[in-house]
């Protein structure tokens, strides 16, 4: 049950990721320290801390429901539905946050982008994500002997589409299609009938 103390603080911790994203844009990730944060948002550096235990965690705090989300698809799409496809389906749901606020997505992705500190974090993020989203899929599959492997592959395989498609529309400055590229990304991969390589 989610209580007025967990509503008051999630809004405290929003707060602080916007402000910290703001100046970090301004001035540049590595230029700016926590304390610098936390005094641009009226705060202690150790209320800062509290709520963040690293600039990158503050950063990368605008993708920590996508994970939940993408899981939520995966579980819900039908059970004889082809495996890749399911995962075309659960990429999607990573996209919705692009789609809610296009500058600020273009931003974000950008100061990532820019950052090496912020790209290797985002590495360890996407590492957690395939870990829980094959484990769904090996469960839909009844974890069949030997599936570990596939179902790893398979997930790293499409969180990279989707990181392809990113770094296209990113690249493109919102001009492209975000889920179109993401279509053609998942195509290059799709098997072809008939043995065709």
């Amino acid at each position: 049950m989610t209580t007025t103390r967990d509503i008051a603080r999630a809004a405290v911790r929003n707060r602080l990721a916007r402000v910290a994203v703001e100046l970090f844009r301004r001035e540049g990730f590595d230029k700016v320290t926590g304390g610098e944060v936390a005094a641009a948002a009226g705060v202690s550096r150790s209320t800062f801390l509290r709520y963040f235990r690293t600039k990158e965690e503050a950063v990368l705090s605008a993708f920590e429901t996508n994970c939940d989300a993408a899981a939520s698809t995966l579980r819900a799409r039908p059970a004889d539905e082809e495996e890749w496809a399911v995962l075309r389906h659960a990429m999607g749901a990573f996209l919705q946050p692009y789609y809610e606020d296009k500058e600020d997505s273009l931003a974000l992705a950008r100061l990532i982008n820019d950052s090496a500190a912020l790209r290797a974090r985002r590495l360890e993020m996407m590492f957690h994500w395939r870990n829980v989203l094959a484990d769904i899929l090996a469960e839909r599959a009844g974890r069949p002997e030997g599936a570990a492997v596939r179902f790893l592959v398979l997930t790293a395989a499409a969180l990279d589409c989707l990181n392809v498609a990113v770094e296209q529309w990113t690249a493109s400055g919102g001009q492209q299609g975000l889920t179109a590229i993401l279509d053609q990304a998942f195509a290059a991969l799709t098997p072809r009938r008939g043995g065709a390589g």
